[in-house]
């Protein structure tokens, strides 16, 4: 068997293989403190539940349509437009098996071979794995470190728009750095992609993990709706990471291009679990809102320690729930490496965490050294325990 050569051009998400080490600890009987993976020890909401549970006793099991069902693709335009002031209705609407699909359905939908698409770097490595394996030309922008946030210096930006530049990906709110654009970041960036006549892939995954009044969507922006397709989630929100269901939201012939393939790739997305997402747009808010607050509290404590660990500093970010502390100083004095130190403070310690280098091929240009610490798999004690374990790791050796 030989296998297509488009494969080999066909990336991953190394943050599992570091789930796989901190298993192979564990499995030895020794303490692991999860930092590593996005996912949520937080129950999903009741109200998903139950809806879920009554639609499965109503026989809600079968196939449904597919771009979703219509109550569905309703309140998630309703929600949309309540929140970002968008004027989206259903027909703008496809619901997906999760987040990821709809980058994969972006890029296939827009993307010619050779087509330019700017995406983040440090990001999400699949943006970068589709963008390759589809055969177009990845063109990273970076996040910096500046006056206490992480943010996008956009005449940077502008200057890596090529003539065959037709798409980009925005996550905003940002993993791994917990970076939002302001106000006037975002009025800038919507000038930029008006002028270069840019179809945006709008990843707010994040969007209500955020800790601070104020959100703001680039869709919402004059001129914006009809260049951004947002990919919008339940699996942060709702803490729904293994119910699998998400969204892509924007103009209705690219929607109709994405419920074409959605017919290809997967008929439908979870009848049920659609009913369970619906009671939760319509019932959850309380139980979102208990939620962000656990959230908020852990990442205030992580940030503390972080901080009080030699040679490591901390941005406090006001969204998602991901640290991505500097340690360069640190590394310069013990002689190290990201992967090394890594390694080495899982096996010595349990504490396990990803490198940078887990979020896209680095920059020529990176100068500083970095972490991504997530607080959603991991509760207060734990933290507590693994950070002055971190600590301890960091004074004695």
């Amino acid at each position: 068997m030989q296998l297509a050569e488009r494969i080999q051009r066909l990336g991953t998400e190394t943050a599992f293989a570091v789930s796989a080490e901190a298993a192979s600890q564990a499995a030895k009987g020794n303490p692991v403190y999860p930092f590593h993976l996005g996912d949520l020890n937080l129950p999903t909401p009741q109200s998903v539940v139950q809806g879920a549970f009554q639609a499965v006793r109503e026989g809600k099991t079968g196939y449904c349509p597919n771009g979703g069902i219509p109550e569905l693709r309703e309140a998630l335009a309703q929600e949309v437009n309540a929140s970002r002031g968008t004027s989206y209705t259903m027909d703008n609407v496809a619901v997906q098996p999760g987040g990821k699909p709809v980058i994969g359905k972006f890029i296939l939908s827009l993307m010619n071979p050779g087509d330019g698409v700017l995406y983040p770097s440090p990001g999400f490595p699949i943006y970068e794995s589709q963008i390759d394996f589809h055969g177009g030309a990845a063109v990273p922008y970076p996040y910096v470190e500046r006056d206490g946030r992480f943010t996008v210096d956009l005449d940077d930006l502008e200057d890596r728009i090529g003539p065959r530049t037709r798409l980009m990906i925005i996550n905003d709110l940002h993993n791994p750095t917990g970076g939002r654009f302001s106000p006037d970041e975002l009025s800038r960036l919507a000038e930029l992609i008006d002028r270069h006549e840019l179809t945006v892939l709008l990843d707010e995954a994040y969007f209500d993990i955020c800790y601070a009044e104020g959100r703001q969507s680039l869709a919402g922006l004059p001129g914006m709706q009809e260049r951004c397709l947002i990919l919008y989630t339940f699996s942060k929100t709702f803490a729904m990471t293994g119910w699998r269901l998400g969204a892509a939201i924007g103009p209705r012939e690219l929607i109709e291009a994405i419920i074409r393939l959605n017919v290809n790739d997967e008929s439908c997305s979870n009848h049920f679990v659609q009913h369970g997402a619906l009671a939760g747009l319509q019932q959850g808010d309380g139980e979102v809102e208990a939620m962000l607050e656990r959230l908020r509290a852990r990442r205030d404590l992580a940030v503390n320690l972080l901080r009080d660990i030699p040679g490591v500093s901390c941005c406090r970010p006001d969204s998602t729930f991901y640290l991505y502390p500097n340690i360069t100083e640190l590394l310069e004095e013990r002689g190290s490496d990201v992967e090394t130190f890594r390694r080495e403070l899982l096996e010595a310690t349990g504490v396990s965490v990803c490198g940078r280098h887990h979020f896209g091929r680095p920059l020529p240009e990176e100068d500083q050294s970095y972490l991504r610490l997530a607080y959603s798999g991991i509760g207060r004690d734990q933290i507590a325990e693994g950070l002055q374990a971190f600590k301890a790791f960091v004074e004695r050796s």
